[in-house]
């Protein structure tokens, strides 16, 4: 399989289904069948098990016909998350299930894992599963869940063994938020919108068809999980002056009166950065081409975060009094981040996020201390104790 044979596939089913002519979503459903989804899949499950970089080949050819997409940035969790997950530790049935409407967004999916004493510390979360024949109850409270109030369906690990270390006791499920008991609040953030939530859990009832990896194995699914959300969060490759740098440069540029030699320093030190950091990126998803995300993306997260609040500060001190302006607080529910949409005010804000969600700064950087460094691990006293006998 190569560039030619998938532009060559991508030109003939465009010409059997006119995307000018063929309703959006029959056309989205019939690209996944065709394996021209994600082509790194196997077949029949969106994919030609091609090597992942030649999607580019595949996506340009359908962009430059108008073709409709998936709205990826909306359906990003599912995307960047969800999908490599169920691929690797689902049965055949959740692949038939799930896959197909995750990448045509007729289902937005979630991601139940924080709660308010396992954040940072995710294996010492506390949300319970308990099994009731064929079913399990789940009563626990997640807390920082994206999209939860657009969602549909949710990756869900929960505490299913407590007689056991943290990590040991863990199960992983796919939990369909329109289920009895599961209920979405809103969390108002500094920016005044809430994209973020809080989820109840109360005596919900998941059938064990939906439980993903064995019992007990939630850690080990996690893990894949976490990987693949830090390579979507940070790993993103942007084109030259693409994303926030572009915009601060610009400002640079159409507004000469508000430039200063030190303010010249910072603005040239970051361009560096991110154009530093998007070839990194590149870097970064040729090697996921050879196999799965390793702890390089929690490497990737940190330098986009800190990046991400070095420039909207420098942003709004280049702005002067204008910066200090915000452009609107009305409460709201939005399905995506917008950091291009608003001012500059909002784009400051939201970014102080970046180090928190995904994974906090402090412990991507002990991931990258202890798995890409190959430093000694910090002290753990907590590692062959019962979760149960655990001070909380």
């Amino acid at each position: 399989m190569n560039a030619e044979d998938l532009t060559r596939q991508a030109r003939e089913f465009l010409a059997a289904h006119d995307p000018a002519t063929t309703d959006r979503m029959d056309f989205l459903r019939a690209r996944f069948d065709a394996g021209l989804a994600w082509i790194h899949f196997p077949a029949g499950l969106g994919g030609q098990n091609a090597p992942r970089a030649l999607q580019s080949a595949v996506d340009s050819v359908f962009t430059e016909a108008g073709a409709p997409d998936n709205n990826p940035r909306r359906i990003g969790i599912g995307l960047g998350m969800a999908a490599p997950t169920i691929l690797a530790f689902g049965t055949p049935e959740q692949h038939e299930r799930f896959l197909r409407p995750l990448w045509t967004g007729e289902e937005v999916w979630c991601q139940l894992f924080s709660e308010p004493g396992a954040g940072s510390d995710l294996a010492a979360l506390g949300t319970r599963a308990v099994r009731d024949g064929d079913d399990w109850v789940v009563t626990g409270q997640k807390v920082w869940t994206s999209g939860a109030h657009e969602s549909q369906w949710a990756i869900l690990v929960t505490r299913t063994d407590p007689d056991v270390p943290k990590h040991a006791g863990m199960t992983y499920f796919l939990c369909d938020m329109t289920a009895p008991g599961v209920e979405v609040r809103p969390l108002r953030q500094i920016t005044g919108e809430a994209e973020f939530n809080e989820v109840f859990l109360t005596e919900v009832r998941i059938p064990d068809s939906q439980r993903l990896g064995a019992v007990g194995e939630g850690w080990k699914v996690a893990q894949t999980t976490l990987m693949n959300e830090r390579v979507a969060i940070g790993g993103h490759v942007q084109p030259r002056e693409g994303g926030l740098i572009g915009i601060v440069a610009k400002t640079w540029r159409e507004r000469p009166e508000l430039r200063t030699p030190e303010l010249r320093d910072r603005l040239v030190q970051r361009w560096v950065e991110a154009e530093t950091l998007r070839l990194a990126g590149t870097r970064l998803r040729q090697q996921l081409t050879a196999g799965a995300p390793g702890p390089e993306g929690s490497a990737m997260k940190v330098a986009f975060s800190e990046l991400n609040q070095a420039l909207t500060g420098l942003e709004v001190e280049l702005l002067g009094e204008e910066g200090l302006a915000y452009d609107d607080w009305t409460f709201r529910r939005p399905a995506i981040v917008d950091f291009t949409g608003r001012e500059a005010g909002y784009r400051y804000l939201r970014a102080k996020g970046n180090s928190i969600e995904g994974g906090t700064s402090e412990v991507l950087r002990n991931i990258i201390a202890e798995r890409v460094l190959g430093l000694p691990s910090e002290p753990r006293v907590d590692k062959d104790v019962a979760w149960k006998d655990l001070p909380r």
